[in-house]
Parts: C-alpha cells; sequence; structure tokens
C-alpha cells in the first residue's frame, strides 16, 4: 500500500526501513500536474527498483520573477491516484519550510552548462534545480533516479553535479513523451488554446526537420538552424527564444554536426513557454 510522507524524517525512516529489507530504491522527483510523461518516468522505476518514491514539490527557487509559480497547478488529490496506480510505494510532499528552512544559505551551482539555452533567458534557474535535486538525493538517498529528455539541459546539468560530487547513485534519462501530433507532454501544455496548440506542433517538425537535414548529410548548423527558424516561422504567433544545436556533452556552440549533439528550441506561444530537444549523432 502507498505510503505518503510530509517530513524529510518520515521519509529517511521509511526509505531506511525498505533498504533494509534489502529493496533497490527509485526517485522520480517531480512538481506534480502528474501527465503520462511523468508515468513514463514512474513506471520505469517501478520496473527497475524495487521500492520508488515520488518527490511532490513545486520548487519555487527554480521559478524566475513573472513566471508561473503562483498559478502553477497542483493538483495534489489526483496525482496521488496516480502515483498508487502507477505502483509507487512512498510519495513524498514537503513544505516550502520543510525543504528550506528559515533562510536557505546554501545552494549548489553547476558553471557553464548552466549558461547557454535556459540559462540565457532563466537566470538563476538551474541553480535552484541542482539545489531541490541535491537536497531530494540526500534525503532519499536513491540508488536511481529518473529525469526527462525533454528538459534535456537540466538532465545534463544534474549528470555532472552527480559526477562532479561523486554522488552515490545513477541518472537515468528517459525519452521524451509525445502527443500523437508529435508535441512533447508538459504541465504547461494546459495554458494552450486549440489553435496554439496545433501552432506548437511546428516545434517538434522543426527538430524532425533537423534530423532530416543531419541523414543527409547536411551538417553546416547555420544552414540547419535557419531552416528551423523557418519552420517556426510559419506560425506568426510563435516567439522564439533560442534555436541552438550544440556539442551534447559540453554545451557549447559548433559550426558543424560531427558529433553527438543536442538540438533544441524554446518558444513562446500565448502564456506558455514551451521546450524541446533531440539528440543526434552524425557518426551513427
Amino acid at each position: 500500500m502507498m505510503e505518503v510522507a510530509k517530513t524529510i524524517a518520515s521519509v529517511r525512516g521509511k526509505v531506511k526501513a525498505a533498504r533494509g529489507r534489502d529493496r533497490k530504491i527509485g526517485l522520480v522527483p517531480t512538481m506534480g500536474a502528474l501527465h503520462i510523461g511523468h508515468i513514463a518516468l514512474i513506471e520505469r522505476a517501478v520496473k527497475e527498483c524495487s521500492f520508488v518514491v515520488v518527490s511532490i514539490f513545486v520548487n519555487p527557487t527554480q521559478f524566475c520573477p513573472g513566471e508561473d509559480l503562483e498559478k502553477y497547478p497542483c493538483p495534489l488529490e489526483a496525482d496521488l491516484e496516480t502515483c498508487e496506480k502507477a505502483g509507487v510505494d512512498l510519495v513524498f510532499t514537503p513544505t516550502t519550510e520543510q525543504m528550506y528552512g528559515t533562510a536557505n544559505l546554501t545552494w549548489v551551482t553547476v558553471e557553464k552548462l548552466t549558461e547557454p539555452l535556459c540559462g540565457r533567458f532563466r537566470p538563476g534557474h538551474f541553480r535552484g534545480v541542482t539545489t531541490i535535486c541535491a537536497k531530494l538525493f540526500n534525503i532519499v538517498q536513491p540508488d536511481i533516479a529518473y529525469f526527462g529528455q525533454k528538459d534535456g539541459q537540466q538532465a545534463i546539468v544534474i549528470k555532472k553535479m552527480v559526477a562532479d560530487l561523486n554522488m552515490p547513485l545513477e541518472i537515468v534519462v528517459c525519452p521524451t513523451v509525445r502527443e500523437p501530433n508529435g508535441l512533447a507532454v508538459s504541465s504547461r501544455n494546459q495554458y494552450l488554446t486549440e489553435q496554439q496548440k496545433k501552432d506548437a506542433t511546428l516545434i517538434y517538425k522543426s527538430l524532425q526537420n533537423c534530423k532530416e537535414m543531419v541523414e543527409d548529410g547536411i551538417t553546416d548548423t547555420k544552414s540547419i538552424i535557419a531552416q528551423m527558424r523557418e519552420i517556426l516561422n510559419q506560425a506568426p504567433a510563435i516567439e522564439i527564444e533560442y534555436v541552438s544545436i550544440l556539442d551534447a556533452a559540453t554545451l557549447q556552440e559548433i559550426d558543424s554536426v560531427d558529433r553527438q549533439v543536442l538540438a533544441a528550441v524554446a518558444v513562446r506561444l500565448g502564456q506558455a513557454r514551451l521546450i524541446d530537444n533531440i539528440l543526434l549523432d552524425a557518426k551513427k
């Protein structure tokens, strides 16, 4: 039977008991408003681990001024039902006071990898992400933590933090879950009107076009990005933040697709900020 813990002490006690029964601990960190993308992560965790923890915490430190913290969806009862159906053992639902105390003065910062892409448009965002993930890893002490490829830069940053700080866990990055029309599943998709949802399909089309160009032997990143922008500009409502092709390991800009790369897009559409990406390897 699934349990719910609201305090750090409670989570630690329940995980300690599970580990005492020789259970393999899996963690799926979320901000709630669970959708089929989250469920895919949970199902992978349930398959690979014998005790699965899902955290539900809308982390205020990863929101920038003017972002949607106040209206971020928090359907806790529905989320708990989703977790129970998916076979979760323990859900951690802390308060902000529980996670940050009265004055949090210690932060985890990953340099360089957090500077391009979303880092340019969301100052402080990744500091909030890495700090909360470090806290959750310390509290739960999982063997494996699961993240989605949709947040590709986040996954790269978290992997680097874990490696640099010698944290004793594995980071598993699961494929992006998409709607039938190709739109990456996201909690923020609910902000979109029907027309905006149609416009948003151009994001994945631009990434697929990038993939096709590389497969056709076109490796000049400027040419590829120009074509991707043309596709996105077919919808006047789309405001492009970035279209980038970067080295998948260093997130440095490159002139030619001659290694594994991350092709990434961020746009604003109505009230929503949407991101998506694909990994490509010219050598395969």
